[in-house]
């Protein structure tokens, strides 16, 4: 009997949770906040249709990647004044011969500018590191561009990505837009564990709080950020956010919360989807995933032994409880257990439909979120212990075992 009434209660408890995420988390789960196509900007000054834009390109050891993601840069179908700043991470393979082949190719080696980097000074990961040393050169251009693009060496642009990124900044208002590119999601544990990683960033994220200037949650992805320069300035740059556990949503916060030019109120950010600008970084096994999860996981919960405790048991009620109330249910005659049961697991997976049917996946696959949480879980766990034993998360040839 106690057993029984445990069960139910766990089971109609996530269940109430579920229905809460639905009806009070932001439409979280809807895949609406996207990059529509605008064909022209605002019709203003010259100067405001076309403002200036620098790409900053940090780059480690992507020579392999380059010739489709930089081309892609290269060929942006912008008007206004635009360079790229592409800062050589150290590389050991080639990445700035290569960089330099591909806009010698597209006869473009005037808008590409090649950065070597110096050594990583501590307090510092790699890649803010690159990028800080990008945006101090653009800074000192005559005259220092507009915006800033911050974007990966693994990002295939859109031919139109960049105009309709600044038509989307003018036509809101906005001091920072952010793309959650299309992550590649081809072979077997691509499609069973990708969207899912979107769909999680969503549900912490909620994209339409991001996006309302009245709600304090604020959010980017670090693929595609466009920012204003005077923007970045007034938070004091990537200084303040080098320590920072997850750089790309610490920045989104500090622009969100630093206030207008006049100092009044919340400055505008946006978040979105796209289905057009897509990352070429292929995660083709598990063990490619795991890695990447298990790099930052336990980082993202500020390598606090309570917080992990809390994740794996929020996440075994909200996502694990479902089927195996419904199937414990089921096999022992509890029908109000079952239901509960049930009815959970059918709200978490049309919740989770959406972000599969984005990603041109099996409709199927969104009654498989509790087996991919529970991987999810694995790998956050996983990730604890290499803390603990201080291996800490490796990245292209860097051990990052502590928080700087």
């Amino acid at each position: 009997m106690l057993l029984s009434e445990m069960g139910l209660g766990l089971t109609v408890l996530s269940l109430v949770i579920w229905l809460g995420l639905l009806g009070f988390r932001g439409q979280f789960w809807r895949t609406d906040q996207r990059l529509e196509e605008i064909e022209t900007p605002p019709q203003n000054t010259r100067s405001t249709l076309y403002p200036s834009v620098c790409a900053v390109v940090p780059a480690r050891n992507e020579a392999e990647l380059l010739p489709v993601s930089l081309r892609s840069l290269l060929n942006q179908d912008y008007a206004g004044s635009y360079s790229v700043i592409l800062v050589d991470d150290h590389s050991t393979d080639g990445t700035a011969s290569v960089a330099q082949q591909v806009a010698q190719d597209l006869n473009k080696s005037w808008q590409l500018q090649m950065i070597p980097g110096v050594p990583l000074p501590a307090g510092w990961t790699g890649k803010l590191w690159a990028m800080e040393q990008g945006i101090r050169h653009a800074q000192n251009l005559t005259p220092p561009p507009d915006y800033l693009l911050l974007t990966d060496a693994d990002i295939e642009h859109d031919s139109g990505n960049l105009r309709r990124l600044i038509a989307k900044a003018q036509q809101a208002d906005l001091e920072l837009v952010s793309l959650m590119v299309r992550l590649r999601c081809q072979d077997f544990w691509e499609q069973f564990l990708i969207p899912a990683f979107v769909f999680f960033f969503q549900k912490l994220y909620p994209f339409r709080w991001v996006n309302d200037p009245f709600n304090p949650t604020a959010a980017a992805a670090g693929g595609c950020i466009l920012i204003r320069r005077e923007a970045l300035s007034r938070i004091g740059g990537l200084q303040v956010v080098r320590q920072a556990l997850i750089d790309d949503c610490a920045l989104a916060q500090a622009v969100k919360s630093s206030g207008s030019e006049e100092g009044k109120g919340r400055s505008r950010i946006w978040l979105g989807l796209t289905t057009l600008t897509r990352s070429l970084r292929p995660y083709p096994s598990l063990e490619t995933i795991w890695e990447m999860v298990a790099r930052t996981a336990y980082t993202q919960l500020n390598y606090s032994p309570l917080l992990l405790f809390g994740t794996i048991c929020a996440m075994a009620l909200i996502y694990l409880v479902p089927p195996v109330g419904a199937i414990w249910g089921g096999l022992t005659g509890n029908g109000l257990v079952a239901i509960a049961g049930l009815s959970a697991w059918l709200l978490m997976s049309v919740a989770y439909f959406p972000i599969v049917r984005l990603y041109g996946c099996s409709p199927g696959l969104a009654f498989s979120l509790p087996a991919i949480a529970f991987l999810y879980t694995l790998m956050t766990l996983d990730s604890a212990i290499r803390h603990w034993q201080g291996r800490g998360g490796a990245w292209k040839g860097r051990v990052y075992s502590e928080r700087n």
